[in-house]
């Protein structure tokens, strides 16, 4: 493992090397990035196709879940997950003409769904994601984007007892991974919203949420523009490589060059990560869906988890966000209408006494390793910083922070958990 894997989180002060950055992708990943470069003295280039928070920094849950450690391969899932895609009010579809190109893909997935695999994951997440709520108000402060920001509990709620105990063993490995949590009757809950709602509350400590996560990231790159940065408007077509390290961005506006490279593509950056040395990863688009509950009739003061339905519902601003579901059917297909059914279905049962004006729906995609980790490191010059799955929002802030000090080479933590060289081909 080479000596970048070292190198940490910038402190915002002016770094000693100035350099010109160019960032792929203009997500709550790279726009995190962007800035925490700009504050450690480079000149930032952001490239994207649509702008700031287009796709899944736009439509996700708004929940920073720093307790988010367990994966969805969780020992137990390829035996459960043919009858949970035949279950009309389970989470998980397939599109099933897509099949045939997942294949490989669900191989290597369910491969991992051991507890070997999820302690690992979970005490690598939990570095990474468990000071979620320092890290958004670091970024933020003097940004504007402040407001979006609010530390809050964040709820699991079971609909019965037999059902809350059917998940202990996932709890069980967030309370090994440092996540402080408490469990109460949903008749005692004390957020008067979701007061009976649920036989059973775990209340996570420590989180916190978004008030609406697509302005908090325009907000985030208004402030970058302010502070000089600049930004091109293009599609990312490749990669350019010369001696073996990237110097450069190919784009439909041409070449957009600097002496560090950072790809925060999220389910659009495979492609150029294995031209970049991880030939072997294992990578797919989860879509996600979610349904808006515009005007609403009352609002929750916590995030919740709807456990059983495996879906989060937040308070955004004006409207409540009901997200979730996992969906694997590429990136072109248009939205299906099963996953949302089954939300508006859940929605229905659990809010019999809201009402509200009007609803919205978003299907977007997260972006999928096989080992559930994403990138976060060096990879022939340039540097990778994608693959969050469903917790990007949650760790965009500190994984910009990361990329920021392993580009101004300063001294910090091991990252090596999240190094692109495990999908290199290679024994590492």
């Amino acid at each position: 493992m080479g000596d970048s894997l070292r190198w940490g989180l910038v402190g915002g002060h002016e770094g000693e090397v100035h350099m010109r950055v160019v960032v792929a992708g203009a997500g709550i990943v790279g726009v995190a990035t962007a800035i925490w470069c700009q504050r450690a003295g480079h000149d930032v280039t952001l490239v994207d196709r649509d702008g700031p928070a287009a796709e899944a920094s736009h439509g996700n849950a708004g929940v920073l879940a720093a307790g988010g450690v367990i994966p969805v391969t969780v020992p137990g899932l390829a035996r459960r997950a043919p009858g949970m895609l035949l279950d009309r009010s389970s989470p998980l579809f397939l599109r099933w003409g897509y099949l045939p190109r997942l294949a490989g893909f669900l191989r290597a997935y369910l491969g991992h769904a051991t507890e070997a695999h999820v302690r690992h994951y979970a005490g690598a997440m939990a570095r990474l994601l468990g000071d979620a709520q320092a890290q958004h108000l670091d970024l933020a402060r003097g940004t504007g984007a402040e407001r979006f920001v609010h530390p809050h509990d964040y709820a699991f709620g079971y609909g019965s007892d037999a059902a809350r105990r059917a998940d202990e063993w996932g709890w069980g490995i967030r309370r090994d991974a440092g996540v402080r949590f408490e469990e109460v009757a949903g008749d005692a809950y004390d957020d008067p919203f979701w007061r009976g709602r649920f036989a059973r509350v775990v209340v996570c400590r420590d989180h916190g949420r978004i008030s609406d996560p697509g302005a908090y990231v325009a907000a985030l790159f208004d402030h970058f523009r302010a502070e000089g940065g600049d930004f091109v408007r293009a599609s990312v077509a490749d990669v350019v490589l010369e001696d073996g390290r990237c110097t450069a961005l190919e784009t439909d506006a041409g070449r957009v060059g600097g002496d560090a490279v950072v790809i925060a593509l999220g389910a659009w950056a495979a492609p150029l990560a294995r031209k970049l040395g991880a030939r072997a990863l294992r990578f797919e688009t989860e879509r996600g869906y979610h349904v808006e509950l515009v005007a609403p009739s009352a609002f929750p003061r916590d995030s919740m988890m709807v456990a059983e339905g495996k879906f989060a519902v937040n308070a955004m601003e004006g409207r409540i966000r009901c997200a979730g579901v996992v969906e694997f059917g590429g990136l072109r297909a248009p939205a299906s209408r099963a996953p949302l059914t089954m939300l508006r279905r859940r929605i229905a049962a659990l809010f019999p006494d809201l009402t509200w004006k009007e609803e919205r729906e978003w299907l977007g995609h997260r972006p999928a390793t096989a080992d559930s980790l994403p990138l976060i490191g060096e990879a022939s010059g340039a540097f990778l910083a994608f693959g969050h799955q469903h917790v990007g929002l949650t760790g965009g802030p500190k994984t910009g922070r990361i990329v920021a000090g392993m580009i101004g080479k300063e001294a910090g933590e091991d990252w090596s958990a999240f190094a692109p060289e495990r999908h290199s081909g290679r024994k590492t």
